[in-house]
């Protein structure tokens, strides 16, 4: 697919010849001291809605909205200021504000001031800045590793990052059930910072020097170059579309989740921490199959197969019962946390090697704003639907949902080919 010719400020983001592996790693340690503090955020943070503030359905899909709805304001501007700013201390700055914003909630709950516009704030914080950081992150990837590293290098840290969600929410469980939900929150805070200190010892590369302004085209036109790859692309158009179905699904899971644990099944926090983390198992199986079976059957009936076992495996949650019923649940949050990394490693690898590297940042604001946006949409809808109908119903419409995701792909392009390069 054609594309206007850059400017010299869209150089490609690379690093400079003979970068040292250890970059990789020390980009993926920052990684993951990050994400295993999002990780217990994301029980605690609807936990002390739930627990301290006492939160409605309503109001907890508000908490869980109002962490991704950055992504709508400024999720497609995001793409073009991670391009002219550079990009370590730009990353760094966006470690340090989050871990502000994160701890003002437990030290706002020790002065016995937290409320409810409060959570919502911190939340609203914590995306916009956010959303800076992952475009930015999803353009530092290819910026230390080969191109033919980066199916293996995305199938390792989404491995971590289904390790972080299955360690995570039972750790957030556990110090939830010690210290409290908002005291819990204090970890997340500490990994900002750990993750902003590794950053510090990355290199600085040529191509993050922002090109003079009359060197670079207009900050509209970039954008709607970004985005026409975007929805255009005969495979990552598609891909786009189920990605945005996906994320829906998963906002209304994340409002859901905690009220319906809670409340309707009467888990204490450590189970609802070892429930949830069921969802890190299924990834990490996921993610270490990904490329075996995206060699055996090709990456686009993989990405089929894997949005198909999605829906085969989310509708067991909402079947769940108290005792050993709680089992189906787990099943049901480990398959279709399978599915979801599965479909997350090919289509963003696919992105990734692809897409002229002018573009990367652009294209991954573009994904970003529409499929995560979908986000705190479907957090809204649930929360909405807790309150009208109650959790198991709300939680069973946002399963039957999934079914889109194949009906998606299969009427594509994809549909009949083996791998997605085999897309012209």
């Amino acid at each position: 697919m054609s594309t206007t010719s850059p400017a010299r400020t869209d150089r490609p983001v690379r690093a400079p010849s003979g970068t040292p592996a250890a970059a990789f790693w020390r980009y993926w340690t920052a990684t993951t001291v990050s994400g295993l503090g999002d990780a217990v955020t994301a029980v605690a943070l609807p936990l002390t809605a739930v627990s301290v503030l006492h939160a409605s359905g309503f109001q907890v899909g508000l908490v869980t909205a109002a962490g991704y709805v950055a992504w709508l304001v400024i999720g497609l501007p995001a793409g073009v200021l991670v391009q002219r700013l550079p990009l370590r201390g730009t990353q760094i700055a966006m470690d340090l504000l989050r871990a502000a914003a994160i701890a003002s909630v437990p030290l706002a709950a020790a002065f016995g001031v937290l409320g409810l516009p409060h959570l919502v704030a911190a939340a609203l914080l914590l995306s916009f800045a956010s959303v800076v950081f992952d475009v930015g992150n999803a353009t530092f990837l290819p910026s230390v590793v080969p191109p033919e590293q980066l199916t293996a290098r995305n199938s390792l840290t989404s491995a971590t990052h289904s390790v972080n969600q299955l360690a995570g929410p039972s750790l957030g469980g556990l110090l939830v059930q010690l210290l409290g939900a908002a005291a819990a929150l204090v970890v997340d805070a500490v990994s900002f910072l750990g993750s902003a200190a590794l950053l510090r010892t990355l290199p600085r590369a040529s191509a993050e020097r922002p090109a003079p302004a009359a060197d670079r085209p207009s900050f509209g036109a970039q954008i709607r170059e970004g985005w026409r790859y975007a929805t255009r692309h005969p495979v990552v158009g598609p891909c786009l579309a189920e990605a945005t179905c996906i994320n829906f699904v998963c906002g209304a899971l994340m409002a859901v989740v905690p009220v319906f644990l809670v409340r309707t099944l009467h888990a204490p926090a450590g189970l609802v921490g070892l429930l949830m983390a069921a969802e890190g198992v299924g990834s990490l199986v996921g993610a270490a199959l990904t490329p075996r079976l995206a060699a055996r059957f090709g990456t686009a009936r993989t990405l089929v197969l894997g949005s198909l076992f999605g829906v085969l495996a989310a509708p067991l949650m909402p079947l769940a019962g108290g005792g050993s019923g709680l089992l189906l649940f787990a099943l049901g949050n480990a398959g279709f946390g399978a599915s979801v990394v599965v479909l997350s490693i090919l289509t963003r690898t696919h992105r990734q090697t692809t897409t002229p590297a002018a573009l990367l940042p652009r294209v991954m604001a573009t994904v970003r704003f529409v499929s995560w946006g979908a986000i705190p949409v479907g957090a809204l809808a649930a929360g909405s639907a807790v309150s009208l109908w109650g959790a198991r119903t709300a939680l069973a419409l946002a399963c039957a949902l999934t079914v889109l995701s194949p009906v998606l792909l299969l009427s594509s392009r994809l549909r009949g080919a083996r791998d997605l390069t085999d897309v012209a």
